[in-house]
């Protein structure tokens, strides 16, 4: 006989009005361990713990409205009609790619006013930003959305989950596809990978560690991406997924011009020293 708890509150704290939710805290955890690792990560690198700090201090609302614009653009039908709506970030409607990108155009002008290497920067904190996004999943489990579609109970507990999230997939009555947990995994798993490559000696050039960040992640988020029932659509295919094969095959491209017509780019372990002699 199996025993179901029922679904875990999303509310973590509750002072009167006033509500902390569980997505929030986790949000802000990850962030706080990705800065920490980059931070330490720079030290090597010949990076100032400064640039980090101040970096996260722009990038972060910027990140915001970016995720809330890449929704907001892809539902643009129902937000033309309900204007007052666009601004509602608290009822729900981000996306992880909008905040992806407008954090890397921050991060591009940050470097440029502060002359210093873009691509070394992307370098140090790429894997940690993989390491927050699979933590911050499980912020998605919390809601109980970016869940897939219906199956069986008997399809969950074939897969050895712990009973907590077999129960959190149970959604009105009905069971639902972990995807939050399949796209964790993955990230977490692409964190280990990229650290264990990433400190081996003439492997990587500058910005080749990012790239295969965004060859891994976009490789993953694309068949994960399908799974899932709550996705913005562009024909039969969903947005992420789109976007998924531009990121794939452009970082693949880039990655081979870097690599051949860039020869003497410095290596990713030689850190900020060598910046100034690059073309």
């Amino acid at each position: 006989m199996n025993l179901v708890l029922g679904a875990l509150n999303p509310i973590a704290l509750k002072f009167g009005p006033f509500e902390v939710r569980w997505y929030g805290v986790i949000i802000a955890c990850s962030v706080i361990l990705a800065a920490a690792l980059s931070v330490k990560e720079g030290q090597k690198r010949g990076l100032k713990d400064d640039y980090f700090y101040d970096f996260l201090l722009w990038a972060l609302p910027f990140s915001l409205i970016g995720a809330r614009l890449y929704y907001v653009i892809f539902e643009w039908p129902y937000y033309a009609s309900n204007p007052s709506e666009i601004y509602r970030i608290w009822d729900g409607g981000i996306a992880i790619y909008g905040g992806l990108i407008a954090a890397v155009i921050v991060l591009l002008v940050y470097c440029h006013s502060q002359e210093i290497s873009s691509w070394l920067f992307l370098d140090v904190i790429a894997p940690n930003v993989i390491l927050a996004q699979g933590i911050g999943r499980w912020g998605n489990f919390m809601n109980q959305e970016a869940h897939g579609q219906a199956i069986t109970l008997d399809f969950l507990q074939k897969l050895h989950l712990p009973q907590f999230i077999i129960d959190q997939m149970n959604i009105g009555g009905v069971y639902y596809q972990p995807t939050f947990l399949y796209e964790s995994l993955w990230d977490v798993l692409g964190f280990v990978v990229l650290l264990l490559l990433r400190n081996k000696k003439h492997l990587f050039k500058q910005g080749e560690v990012f790239f295969s960040y965004v060859i891994w992640y976009s490789f993953g988020r694309f068949f994960i991406e399908g799974m899932r029932t709550d996705s913005l659509m562009i024909g039969p295919l969903r947005v992420s997924q789109w976007l998924s094969v531009v990121l794939f095959i452009g970082a693949f491209l880039w990655l081979f011009h870097r690599r051949y017509w860039h020869p003497y780019a410095p290596w990713y372990l030689d850190g900020q020293k060598t910046l100034a002699k690059e073309k």
